[in-house]
């Protein structure tokens, strides 16, 4: 990675935000500390970042407030949220927020700079894809929508970037493990359950072709079929 790469840091925790900040610039990263949402959201406008780093708990305004309002503008810039919650729940509401990635606290430095630079790979390797035909849907994994005709349907960007993985295997099984370690991070039980809830949003929008079917095969993981 190169200085050209701008990132904004919001952490209300005035000593890990210095520590990540100093870890990121040693990466060679330009990195714009906050300490707030609306302070991250000022900045956002000021520096157009390459990617935010976004504590979820956050005084003023809170992460996944701050991410809305930032996905109204820019459906595509890369947001890690860093967070203490735990709970499948919680994962979920992040990725529905418009997070690309999650990271549970505490966490390593060099865990977060290998997502924040597996992030940027796969942005800009999927920016150079036209439209996937799936069945009679046409997706586009950066503008993060499926088409049936002149119907459009809005994806969340985890919604997005699994049925990607799914699509570049379409009628093959898609390992459950690879992906959960692709997108997640591990394949513990918790990220398990995380993307089983996201399997499940997947099958009801492409509900509408019955040729298109994403299915689980036991012990091995899921496969699209169209």
């Amino acid at each position: 990675m190169t200085s050209s790469i701008k990132i904004i840091l919001a952490e209300d925790e005035a000593s890990l935000g210095m520590i990540i900040k100093e870890s990121l610039e040693t990466r060679n990263f330009e990195v714009t500390l906050c300490e707030d949402g609306e302070q991250a959201l000022r900045a956002y406008h000021r520096y157009d970042p390459d990617l935010l780093v976004l504590d979820v708990m956050m005084p003023k305004k809170d992460g996944f407030t701050l991410a809305q309002e930032i996905r109204k503008e820019n459906p595509s810039i890369p947001i890690i949220f860093l967070t203490a919650k735990s709970q499948t729940k919680d994962v979920v509401e992040g990725f529905e927020h418009g997070g690309n990635d999650y990271l549970k606290k505490p966490f390593s430095m060099e865990e977060l700079i290998v997502r924040i630079n597996a992030l940027l790979n796969r942005i800009a390797l999927q920016q150079n894809l036209e439209d996937i035909t799936i069945g009679k849907f046409r997706f586009n994994s950066i503008k993060q929508l499926l088409l049936l005709g002149k119907e459009e349907t809005i994806l969340t960007h985890r919604e997005s970037q699994l049925l990607y993985h799914l699509a570049q295997k379409k009628n093959l099984i898609l390992d459950r493990s690879t992906i959960l370690k692709t997108l997640w991070g591990d394949d513990d039980f918790f990220n398990a359950r995380s993307m089983d809830v996201f399997i499940t949003k997947l099958r009801k929008k492409l509900k509408p072709d019955p040729e298109v079917q994403i299915i689980n095969v036991r012990g091995y993981g899921y496969k699209l079929i169209c």
